[in-house]
């Protein structure tokens, strides 16, 4: 009898949480779409170091984007 009670809330915690993911996952989708520019101290921020030569953020979290 308690599983009965229980296991329609576990279903719809899960349905919830799937629709959070999915939305989140498509916000993040979008944001990736357009390219980003950083400046120094972000990249640095982000665990990464500015190659100015290049003007490129090597490493971390904004690994690959422009410094500028």
């Amino acid at each position: 009898m308690r599983i009965r009670r229980i296991l329609p809330a576990v279903i719809a915690t899960a349905a919830l949480a799937g629709l959070g993911l999915t939305g989140a996952a498509s916000a993040t989708a979008a944001a990736q779409g357009a390219p980003t520019d950083v400046t120094p101290s972000q990249c640095k921020q982000g665990g990464g170091t500015p190659d100015l030569m290049d003007n490129l953020c090597k490493g971390g979290m904004h690994n690959g984007e422009r410094v500028d």
